[in-house]
């Protein structure tokens, strides 16, 4: 047995779908070893006031244990804000520094804010701002999913930081399902995710391609130019990204890859967020046939009604990774052999 204390998991409101889903796994893991205890979530209530103002209250024992408190930021089943959720997260995470608890873990499968990693003008660094957030809120650890910026472990003065990644997830879902009927292009919408591309290229042994992007930043989310660097001609195409936002650039790459030549086209992604008018211009993208599918994980949580009513949608569960890090952790046993 290790020297940590117990495990305890906690979960805020727009965490709990996928803390329950985390805690199904764990069980599952505990029923194949020597040790046979069940986990479910400690009692805990979000207390939100008329004015705004949020509490956490833990309404049982954790002294001396190792906590791990969930949530998802970008809620698309709340209404909730990003701001919301991550005001309800620091309370949590205090509340479970004041009842004394051993050791803290923030499990954030959205690091909410890691596009705002540097400056471009006279602006914050914001990802900065969070992670000292999280750190003086008593967090000792966070546990998150395919950063934006892997700058962003350094953010951190005294909290260690576990970034993992979906990869091996979507690439075993990939190779099961066989979605593919033509030779298969790996690319990325950006030349940002290229070397995210490069990695799935490898892994799935086929080729690789480069989408070039010009990005107009004096407006939100404007897309100056595209070109391809790569062959796509009577193959079909999985583009892959950490994120899909508003889902502009996406359909734009589709676009191009379609006009070069490419048959079907799958689109796959950690983070799934779909803000704004993404599920509308995804939707006509579909419908255009512009691509066959998107698949994405449940770090963010859209739920089975979302996927029903979205055929081009598909959901594959990171809950598992996640409980098996924890579960690792916990027992300090390696993590990165998980990662490779």
């Amino acid at each position: 047995m290790s020297s940590r204390g117990a495990m305890t998991l906690l979960a805020c409101e727009s965490g709990r779908p996928f803390a329950e889903r985390v805690v199904e796994s764990l069980n599952n893991i505990v029923t194949q070893s020597v040790y046979k205890e069940q986990f479910t979530l400690k009692d805990t209530n979000e207390i939100w006031f008329p004015n705004g103002e949020i509490k956490t209250v833990i309404n049982e024992n954790l002294r001396g244990d190792d906590v791990y408190i969930i949530q998802l930021l970008d809620d698309p089943k709340s209404k909730k804000t990003i701001n919301d959720n991550y005001f309800a997260l620091f309370t949590a995470i205090n509340a479970a520094y004041q009842s004394d608890a051993d050791s803290i873990t923030a499990v954030i499968p959205q690091f909410a804010y890691s596009r705002q990693e540097r400056k471009k003008t006279r602006e914050g660094i914001t990802a900065k701002q969070i992670a000292m957030f999280l750190e003086s809120s008593g967090a000792d650890r966070v546990i998150t999913l395919d950063l934006h910026s892997e700058a962003i472990q350094g953010f951190f003065n005294r909290a260690k930081m576990e970034d993992l990644h979906a990869s091996r997830t979507l690439i075993n879902f990939i190779k099961k399902e066989k979605l593919f009927t033509n030779p298969i292009v790996v690319t990325g919408p950006d030349v940002g995710s290229a070397e995210r591309a490069r990695f799935y290229s490898k892994k799935l042994s086929t080729e690789f391609a480069v989408v070039d992007k010009v990005r107009d930043y004096s407006k939100i989310s404007e897309i100056e130019s595209m070109r391809l660097v790569g062959d796509v001609d009577g193959k079909d195409v999985l583009i892959v990204d950490d994120m899909i936002s508003t889902g502009g650039t996406l359909v734009n790459a589709a676009k191009l890859l379609k006009e070069k030549g490419a048959q079907k086209i799958v689109a796959l992604c950690a983070l799934p967020f779909f803000n704004g008018p993404a599920v509308e211009r995804l939707q006509k993208a579909y419908d255009e046939k512009l691509f066959s599918a998107i698949v994405g994980t449940d770090a963010v949580f859209h739920g089975e009604g979302f996927i029903e009513k979205n055929s081009w949608y598909r959901e594959v569960s990171v809950a598992p990774l996640f409980a098996q890090v924890i579960y690792n952790i916990n027992r300090k046993r390696s993590v990165s052999e998980l990662l490779r």
